[in-house]
């Protein structure tokens, strides 16, 4: 199995917990802000390496996340 079928697993599982929950999840402002930043940060090629495994983190996150909204949508819509 690799990550991505396991991340669509988990996402199709949160989507039928209370998919117009899932639909409204919402990244934290400060978080949002902390990516900015670390994105930023490697645009100008001075990201740490521990910044980068923050921000691979992150993105991560926000992939599980859309998979889950997007499950949540269908979900909703049938």
């Amino acid at each position: 199995m690799t990550v991505t079928e396991v991340f669509d697993d988990v996402a199709a599982l949160l989507a039928q917990m209370d998919p117009a929950k899932i639909v409204a999840l919402k990244a934290p402002n400060l978080m949002a802000k902390r990516v900015e930043v670390l994105v930023e940060k490697k645009k100008e090629g001075l990201i740490t390496s521990d910044e980068a495994t923050e921000l691979e983190r992150y993105l991560a996150l926000d992939l599980l996340i859309n998979l889950a909204k997007a499950r949540a949508h269908r979900l909703l819509a049938a």
